[in-house]
């Protein structure tokens, strides 16, 4: 597997692809970038900055070519033009916490996911914001809020609670955003789950942060393919293309030992991936 990528990302994260415009979207996290890419075949090339004054965690298209940004603390709308709107603040200043991955319910709602930037914890929290810019709360009690997906029918919601090794899954109701009892979905033993995505066969792909591979797995939980990357750090998924039948990878050198840096040069590089089973489109954030 060789870089999709020219360049190289701290801690690159939350791919996404905005098929309305067919390009590619992703953050590097501790550098407050933002970036947009085209996809030619197995390589990406980067066609666009943006450069924020604070941790990003993630980012979502809008229909209208916004992108709604979860930086540090706070969310922010980017407009078409370059303009920049500050939306809800979800993280209180000095809490030493920041926002984490986040993505787009089957009814344009945004979810985000908070993580402690130094240390664990056990209550960090996991909320959507609703259409009218009001927060409401799913979980208070995870370890690192981060990788969601939902179920091709909309009706299950998936997430990554990174240190407690699990993924959960609940009923969701994208109508009135109604959600069920949390249950374990998949324990990753002594792996770390990071981003996930699903396909449109309702499997899972899950990036292993440390152990340098991708994972499929079936709905119940029976880990059907994995494939090997080429940089320890795994950070996340997406399917991207006309077609949605490849899977963009992306990697990070964070917390790599020296050693390890010479042992994977290629850390922190983008990845494409050929995939038989394709994804399910992203919904457009609503607002």
């Amino acid at each position: 597997m060789k870089p999709a990528t020219d360049e190289s990302y701290t801690l690159a994260e939350g791919p996404i692809w905005d098929k309305s415009r067919r390009r590619l979207l992703w953050v590097d996290i501790p550098s407050g970038t933002l970036l947009e890419g085209a996809l030619d075949g197995d390589r990406i090339r980067v066609t666009r900055t943006h450069t924020f004054d604070s941790m990003l965690g993630a980012v979502v298209p809008a229909e209208d070519g916004s992108l709604l940004v979860a930086a540090q603390e706070e969310l922010i709308v980017l407009r078409p033009d370059g303009t920049r709107e500050i939306g809800p603040r979800l993280v209180a200043v000095g809490e030493g916490r920041r926002l984490n991955d986040g993505a787009v319910d089957p009814a344009g709602r945004f979810l985000v996911g908070t993580m402690l930037i130094d240390g664990e914890s056990e209550n960090e929290r996991l909320v959507r914001v609703e259409y009218d810019g009001l927060v409401t709360e799913l979980d208070n009690d995870l370890t690192l809020s981060n990788g969601l997906a939902w179920s091709p029918d909309g009706r299950r919601l998936y997430s990554t609670d990174t240190f407690r090794r699990r993924i959960s899954v609940r009923d969701y109701d994208p109508a009135d955003g109604a959600v069920g009892e949390r249950r374990v979905h998949l324990d990753l033993g002594e792996s770390y789950p990071d981003g996930i995505t699903i396909d449109v066969e309702e499997h899972l792909w899950v990036a292993i942060w440390g152990e340098g591979e991708i994972r499929r797995y079936a709905p119940d939980g029976t880990l059907v393919d994995r494939r090997e990357v080429p940089a320890p750090n795994v950070t996340s998924v997406a399917f991207a293309g006309d077609d949605l039948d490849r899977l963009v990878v992306t990697t990070a050198t964070v917390a790599l030992t020296e050693q390890q840096r010479r042992d994977h040069p290629d850390s922190g590089h983008l990845f494409v991936v050929p995939v038989e089973v394709p994804g399910l489109p992203v919904t457009p954030w609503a607002h």
